[in-house]
């Protein structure tokens, strides 16, 4: 026996070494691979500009921003590649000019059709896009974008309108107005107007109907005791999501408020300054800053049904809350609001990078908690209840995040 353990303990012995030296050779191995991960992005660079390489990292492809499989023509790489104009702007830095570029030259041919779209749908939302070719056409003088961008107004002459001349937010919505829309379409419209209109008298029109979309979606889809607006409104009142009495959808939707927001800080930037409608707009936007306002959650952040922090279910949404941070600030910053406001969108700014944005250990930043999609009616039918919106897909690094975000940062030089 004794003999035994004799010559069992070297063994013993030798196992226990061998076992140590295999772990520490482990844990160091760990400690390497951490201390040596490549930092695609460096963090001392801007939140603006952290957020839009770390988009370049996910999609390569600008086609494909929206976590899609094959290019498409679609507002939401228009939502990012306009906030991507500002950083190249900004930085003069041609990987981001290539990007922008990439997107319009992949899905326009050099007839100037535009791939995967169709007048004919009479979407509001594939107007959005022309935003890139607004940039692109000035600095390439490429014919194919100017027949491009006169196809989407060609679009926006032939919207069919509900009876006091607001656009139907698309074809297959008839007699609808979504508070999306207003940012799809009339920023692109009215800064179309003016570079590329020459007849006074025809530009003044389109600077009166984009008046106008605003002014009827005010009448319709405000809501007096609050201020804040209803997602949509159903001239035609038969919609199931439709109040039989005013048409408007039941809940105020965060998202859907930015869209709105956003729309309004645009368009300010285009029409005359002569126009009466600016005073019209500031105005509905002094309203709006007061309403949203009075809802923020003390971290900063905006619920995704606005009025109904307390309820089961409901959550501090990151697209919503990135829309209001921009639209807050370069209201402030263009002197539509006072100067309290700037304390709101700072308030905004920081419960998003507190609560919201998340950096992983190569540098790539993230945005987390965006509202995947939300809309009314279609197939399956969106019946607009709080249920509804609160069980959409939740997912990070949503375009319709990240894109408001990095506006954001800029606006607020984060």
């Amino acid at each position: 026996m004794k003999n035994s353990i004799k010559q069992t303990l070297p063994f013993v012995i030798a196992l226990l070494f061998l076992t140590t030296a295999c772990k520490n050779a482990k844990e160091n191995e760990k400690v390497v691979d951490t201390n040596t991960i490549e930092k695609i992005i460096p963090e001392n660079l801007k939140w603006s500009e952290r957020m839009m390489l770390s988009e370049i990292e996910r999609f390569p492809e600008a086609t494909k921003l929206d976590f899609s499989d094959k290019p498409r023509w679609t507002y939401t790489p228009g939502l990012v590649l306009s906030a991507c104009v500002r950083v190249y702007e900004q930085t003069n830095n041609q990987k981001y000019y290539d990007y922008i570029y990439d997107y319009a030259n992949t899905l326009i041919d050099s007839t100037g059709n535009i791939g995967t779209y169709k007048l004919s749908n009479q979407n509001l939302d594939m107007i959005k896009s022309g935003d890139v070719l607004l940039f692109l056409y000035p600095k390439t003088k490429e014919a194919r974008f100017l027949k491009a961008m006169e196809t989407l107004n060609a679009q926006l002459e032939s919207q069919p309108k509900t009876s006091d001349g607001g656009y139907w937010h698309k074809k297959i919505y008839p007699n609808q107005m979504w508070l999306d829309g207003l940012y799809m379409a009339e920023p692109f419209h009215a800064r179309y107007a003016r570079d590329y209109i020459k007849d006074a008298t025809k530009a003044e029109k389109v600077y009166n109907d984009v008046v106008l979309q605003l002014d009827l979606i005010q009448k319709h889809s405000k809501d007096e005791k609050t201020g804040l607006l209803f997602h949509g409104w159903d001239e035609s009142k038969e919609q199931k999501w439709a109040n039989k009495e005013t048409g408007n959808s039941q809940h105020f939707w965060s998202r859907g408020m930015g869209w709105y927001g956003m729309a309004m800080v645009d368009v300010l930037d285009f029409l005359p300054e002569n126009h009466p409608g600016r005073e019209k707009i500031i105005k509905y936007l002094n309203q709006y800053a007061e309403a949203i306002t009075k809802v923020q959650d003390k971290t900063g952040l905006w619920w995704q049904v606005l009025d109904q922090g307390n309820r089961e279910g409901n959550y501090l949404e990151a697209t919503g809350t990135s829309m209001f941070t921009y639209t807050l600030a370069k209201g402030v910053h263009k002197g539509y609001l006072p100067e309290k406001y700037l304390d709101v969108a700072n308030k905004a700014y920081t419960g998003l990078l507190d609560n919201l944005v998340s950096v992983e250990e190569n540098g790539v930043v993230n945005l987390n908690k965006c509202c995947a999609v939300a809309g009314l009616g279609g197939n399956p039918y969106r019946d607009g209840s709080y249920e509804y919106y609160i069980n959409e897909p939740i997912r990070s690094n949503d375009p319709k995040g990240t894109g408001p975000f990095i506006l954001a940062s800029l606006e607020l030089n984060k």
